[in-house]
């Protein structure tokens, strides 16, 4: 048996075990970085092992407990597992690479609650069982609030709760749908589901939509769809920057788990096929209008930021709910563009942050930044990404969107959505970036309040200099021109993944073929 997709399950499990009995306060916190940084390369070497089968068309199929499909636990690994896996990873080096500047030494559990936050991540784009899929969910929940809390009170802890709180609910309606599709199908394997979904009475169809309209409105609530999309800006936010940084691809396990279920469970042309697409094009679509009046409105960096990985899901839903390969394709290759670029924004948020003293990352604070000139160029790399505009990632990522839009009545507006949003989104890091590094001293005509509230470049305290901040930051905006660079291989990835995920028999197959080589029940 392939044991490889349980690695990258297993790799942060037993590593956060590790950090845990390295004790900060007797140990430092030298052990406890090379416990996580170990388990970085560990998982990076088995995943990219896991892309390069996965390239090829081959499913890998893992019988945890050595069960058949139907009656245990399996997991899976097909293009847009091994993807999601690669990115995950890749974005969590540059997060923990960040953390390790010192901010970790202010949270004596960090890295553990990092490899269980991984751990959680990586169990949700492999898991072929909706349950466990729950299961993993709850994982994620837990070690994102014990990040979201480390070394922080106050605001952060108010914004903490109202996030837990909201996914607690969340997580109370994933297990109700859950009972109704097991007494309904009597099954929560995903491949299994799709076989009986497609042979299902005319009589229990509305029960079972019903159920599966449950599961989605789940997914969309951790994916911050409209109108539950309130819990996002604030968490993410008040969320320290590597955390926040992290949590850029938090949105997309929700949407990860609509394209997988929308695709195999209750899609492969049953009568199911299709159902809830419809309104989550059109919920996608208000969603990412309200994203850019956010990314307008807001008055933070880090609040611009929030509302960017908002509009980056939205888009992604919108291109997902088209239903085609090309939409598809353009999809997941914006998906991996933005996971990279919303996290450099949020770690180049903190960085100006401390620069800027007491007016911290507020735009309507006017206050001097010492030492502007390698954040500006990095505001302006990530600010060209992520408004969409040439010649980086996010230009090519809406450019192939918008060219893969089936021709029709939907068209016009898909066009002019993305169009339209893609400029408010600019004149919004447009004015970020004027307010941040241009107007750096009150005008000549400046009220009394102003004056008062500015705080000249040599009466500031120095922020410190940490290197391994900026190389976070430039490793992640990295990512992005890699993305250019490799875009042809990239994109032809990304299509293939649409394509097998249009066509889900060959992965029904490999499930319902993968046979235990021990237990037979």
């Amino acid at each position: 048996m392939n044991h490889l997709p349980a690695l990258p399950i297993l790799i942060p499990l037993f590593a956060a075990s590790i950090a845990l009995f390295f004790e900060h306060r007797r140990f430092g916190m030298v052990p406890q970085r090379i416990v996580a940084w170990t388990s970085i390369a560990a998982m990076l070497a088995v995943t990219c092992m896991l892309v390069g089968s996965a390239a090829s068309g081959e499913v890998s199929v893992y019988l945890l407990g050595d069960w058949p499909a139907r009656l245990g636990i399996v997991l899976m690994a097909d293009r847009l597992s091994a993807l999601m896996l690669l990115v995950g990873l890749l974005l969590g080096a540059a997060c923990l690479l960040h953390a390790c500047a010192g901010w970790d030494r202010r949270a004596p559990h960090f890295h553990a609650f990092f490899q269980f936050q991984l751990m959680g991540l990586n169990g949700a784009f492999l898991t072929g069982d909706i349950f466990n899929l729950f299961v993993f969910f709850e994982v994620l929940l837990i070690s994102s609030y014990g990040l979201m809390l480390s070394g922080g009170r106050g605001e952060r802890m108010r914004a903490g709760l109202h996030y837990v709180t909201f996914n607690i609910a969340a997580s109370t309606l994933f297990l109700i749908a859950l009972g109704l599709l097991y007494g309904l199908l009597g099954s929560l394997n995903m491949a299994e589901l799709s076989v009986r979904v497609a042979q299902l009475p005319p009589d229990d169809v509305a029960l079972v939509q019903a159920a599966a309209g449950l599961l989605f409105v789940v997914f969309c609530a951790k994916a911050a769809l409209l109108p539950m999309y309130f819990w996002l800006p604030e968490t993410y936010t008040h969320a320290p920057a590597a955390v926040a940084g992290l949590f850029a691809i938090m949105t997309k396990v929700g949407l990860y788990a609509v394209l997988r279920l929308g695709t195999l469970s209750f899609g492969a042309l049953g009568p199911l096929d299709g159902f809830a697409w419809p309104a989550l094009l059109v919920l996608g679509a208000a969603t990412l209008v309200l994203a850019s009046l956010g990314v307008l409105a807001a008055t933070r960096l880090r609040a611009l930021a929030a509302y960017l990985v908002l509009g980056s899901a939205a888009t992604l839903f919108v291109a997902f709910s088209l239903g085609t390969a090309g939409t598809m394709g353009a999809g997941l290759y914006y998906l991996v563009h933005s996971s990279f670029a919303g996290a450099a924004l949020f770690l180049l948020a903190d960085l100006i942050r401390r620069r800027r003293g007491r007016a911290g990352d507020r735009k309507d604070v006017i206050a001097a930044l010492p030492d502007k000139t390698v954040p500006g160029l990095l505001f302006l790399v990530a600010a060209v990404s992520l408004a969409g505009l040439p010649p980086l990632s996010g230009f090519i990522g809406k450019l192939l969107l918008l060219e893969a839009v089936p021709a029709g009545p939907r068209t016009f507006w898909v066009w002019l959505l993305v169009l339209g949003t893609s400029f408010m989104m600019l004149v919004g890091l447009a004015r970020a970036g004027t307010r941040l590094f241009w107007r750096v001293a009150p005008w000549p005509d400046a009220g009394q309040h102003r004056l008062e509230a500015f705080t000249p470049e040599h009466e500031m305290v120095p922020a410190p200099s940490r290197p391994l901040e900026t190389a976070a930051i430039v490793l992640l905006l990295a990512y992005g021109v890699a993305l250019v660079v490799a875009a042809a291989p990239v994109l032809d990835y990304t299509r293939a993944t649409a394509l097998q995920l249009l066509s889900p028999g060959n992965y029904v197959e490999h499930v319902r073929a993968a046979l235990p080589i021990l237990r037979e029940p």
